[in-house]
């Protein structure tokens, strides 16, 4: 088989497009590096969502962990020090054992006029089930971040929205919502890099591929056992992560610049990559 025809049949069969079957023998590097390629589309799939929906959870969060009203206060505090006093990896099987005591059928809501069933098998499969507990964990993380740079908005720049009449949501909007994303991006993009990292778990987690639509580490693990050989499907795996890696630090590279244009660019705030050992 050539590589154009490996292309065509597997270039999106991660998303159930192209050939069912996976190459059994005489398994070729083009055939590694496009399946590995079609299974970070999942990477992606899961980093993306638990970003966009963390990022709306965690401002919530860190306005509420700011409050000073303590049924406000305590719950956000509660929920961030769960997320982030354990570790990712047993929240994962936590979270699959909980869907999984969850009834087949669904779970039935009465409204009195009418019965709604609310569909909870698919909160046992990957796609949902561990983007959920990466949108839960990164907001954890993500709301600890804007929390500091919340407390870190000059008070000089509250003082003067005070003197022009502002209050409430008109000065959180024009003046403490801007400044404090200004302020935590750099952190919040190694946030993001690091989450997009973490997705590599949902393959050793308890949540199944559904209908072997795998992400990268399951075509990679695929291959390694059939060829005997982790060497080269591993880090072409890692090359994949890389490059990704790079388009996110380029993307939130560009917000960055957006946030800072008002600023000298001796005084804007610059994004460097700061890998964790540990979570």
């Amino acid at each position: 088989m050539s590589c154009s025809q490996t292309v065509t049949d597997y270039a999106l069969r991660s998303i159930g497009v192209g050939q069912r079957l996976l190459p059994k023998s005489d398994i070729s590097l083009c055939e590694q590096v496009v399946l590995i390629g079609s299974g970070i589309v999942w990477n992606i799939y899961f980093a993306t969502l638990a970003v966009l929906f963390g990022f709306v959870l965690a401002t919530t969060l860190a306005v509420a962990r700011n409050s000073d009203y303590l049924l406000l206060r305590k719950p956000a505090e509660l929920f961030v020090f769960l997320f982030r006093g354990s570790p990712l990896f047993i929240q994962f099987f936590f979270a699959y054992e909980l869907f999984s005591i969850l009834p087949r059928t669904g779970v039935e809501l009465s409204l009195g006029f009418t019965t709604l069933t609310l569909e909870t098998s698919w909160l046992t499969k990957a796609w949902l089930g561990a983007l959920i507990v990466l949108f839960l964990n990164t907001s954890a993380y993500s709301a600890e971040i804007f929390y500091g740079a919340l407390r870190a908005v000059p008070k000089g720049e509250l003082e003067a929205a005070d003197s022009f009449g502002m209050t409430g949501f008109s000065k959180f909007r024009k003046i403490t919502w801007p400044t404090l994303l200004r302020l935590a991006w750099p952190s919040y993009t190694n946030e993001a890099i690091f989450l997009f990292h973490a997705t590599a778990l949902v393959f050793f987690s308890g949540f199944p591929a559904w209908r072997q639509k795998g992400d990268a580490l399951y075509y990679a693990s695929y291959f390694a056992e059939k060829t005997f050989n982790p060497f080269i499907p591993y880090p072409i795996a890692a090359a994949y992560f890389i490059a990704v890696t790079l388009l996110i630090i380029l993307l939130f590279g560009r917000i960055n610049r957006s946030l800072n244009r008002h600023l000298n660019p001796t005084e804007r705030s610059k994004i460097f990559y700061r890998p964790r050992l540990l979570r």
